[in-house]
């Protein structure tokens, strides 16, 4: 059974754990190792206690029992878009593999469109690798508009992502 529960700042060492983790499953692959440890080491445990003590910073986890299997993490606005009013920015959601198509994903977005309007926001943000065609195509089903190409840095590699946006 899944369960949901929000982030607390004690949650740092979690969160990096489950982040670099997924993130290698998900893109390790793409990476020379010199790049892939510096994009890591930027995500430490610290880096992301030090995230969730900020007030604009909100994480969802989705556990199987006591074991962590995805979040979502929304904040204020950071990537360089262009927003027609206040925004909010969907910074990750990453799932394991094992538990895609358990209806997580659809979770974490009912609750990130539910806490953009808590904070409201009339418009969500996000930034998605150009050749992961399986959230493209789930942002889209959500209503994200693609709007243009986006430099991702991981190490001393760009890769490049699309800027989406969802009015609300």
């Amino acid at each position: 059974m899944i369960s949901y529960r929000d982030a607390t700042p004690d949650d740092g060492p979690m969160l990096g754990g489950l982040a670099r983790a997924t993130f290698l499953e998900t893109f390790g692959h793409l990476y020379k190792l010199p790049d892939l440890e510096a994009f890591l080491a930027q995500g430490s445990d610290q880096a992301y206690a030090a995230e969730l003590a900020q007030s604009d910073i909100e994480v969802r986890f989705a556990m199987a029992g006591p074991v962590p299997i995805g979040f979502c993490k929304l904040s204020n606005l950071t990537l360089p878009a262009e927003p027609e009013g206040p925004a909010i920015e969907l910074r990750q959601l990453y799932i394991f593999k094992l538990w895609h198509g358990e209806g997580i994903a659809e979770q974490f977005m009912a609750w990130a469109f539910a806490r953009a309007a808590a904070r409201g926001a009339s418009e969500m943000w996000l930034s998605v690798f150009t050749d992961n065609h399986r959230a493209r195509r789930f942002y889209a089903r959500h209503g994200f508009e693609e709007i243009r190409p986006y430099a991702f840095m991981v190490g001393t590699q760009s890769d490049e992502d699309i800027l989406a946006r969802r009015r609300l």
